[in-house]
């Protein structure tokens, strides 16, 4: 299937666990930045389709439910239902309702996040395939669930103590070993691209600098740098075409 026909039939799909009898919804959608190309627009489609599903029937859900809701079309989608910090709580049960996001009630304005786009194409392997061919066939992928629970331990406690450069290098380190279960797999999901691993040297190299810049990276290749306020203008200058987000402004 192209890209097209994938997005409409998982989309149809969704939409099926809540179409009364023979209903037919009519969806307009659009994203202002790169689509399946690592950079959450699945996690951002289904929050905001769950959360327009809930004004269109007037179910007048609390965000809880929603994200619950949201996670059945994108498991990343259960955050995205919230602005600022969120943690998804992976849950227990089999049929995954105990599975939901919850917001952190922290800000934290100093923070920003620098967006480079390295690729605005499709990635060839979708994040759920990917991650269904790591859990199957990485080795790596049983020590996985162990750091993930020590890393957002730490970042947890980083965002209350406003520890930046904690949460920078857990992050980092979360988004490498991430990466490191996809290469491991059979056949091998490798999303980078020559100039994401440029863009890693060039980030390591200006932290050695003096710089504290760190990056975290998703399931594509593309590149998020964590940085404060006071380095916008130099990471401005380093990362010409950067995409600068204030999440807390």
């Amino acid at each position: 299937l192209d890209s097209l026909a994938q997005f409409t039939s998982r989309l149809h799909s969704y939409l099926d666990l809540f179409r009364p009898g023979n209903f037919n919804f009519k969806i307009d959608t659009k994203n202002n930045f790169p689509t399946a190309a690592g950079l959450a627009s699945s996690a951002s489609g289904y929050a905001a389709m769950a959360m327009a599903l809930n004004d269109f029937f007037g179910w007048e859900l609390d965000r809880k439910t929603l994200s619950i809701l949201a996670r059945l079309g994108s498991g990343s989608a259960s955050r995205s239902v919230y602005n600022g910090f969120v943690e998804w709580h992976r849950g227990d049960s089999k049929d995954g309702l105990d599975s939901f996001a919850e917001h952190i009630p922290t800000t934290w304005s100093e923070l920003r996040l620098a967006v480079v786009t390295v690729s605005s194409a499709s990635k060839p392997v979708g994040s759920t395939e990917g991650m269904k061919r790591t859990v199957k066939t990485s080795t790596l992928y049983n020590s996985w669930p162990e750091k993930a629970a020590l890393d957002i331990d730490l970042i947890r406690q980083a965002i209350q103590q406003k520890n930046f450069e904690q949460l920078g290098l857990t992050a980092e380190s979360n988004a490498l070993a991430m990466h490191a279960t996809m290469i491991d797999t059979q056949p091998s999901v490798l999303y980078w691209l020559p100039e994401t691993v440029a863009t890693f040297h060039k980030i390591w190299q200006l932290r050695q600098d003096g710089l504290e810049l760190y990056f975290t990276i998703d399931a594509g290749p593309n590149v998020k740098i964590l940085f404060l306020d006071t380095d916008e203008a130099i990471v401005i200058k380093e990362f010409p075409g950067a995409e600068i987000i204030r999440p807390f402004l």
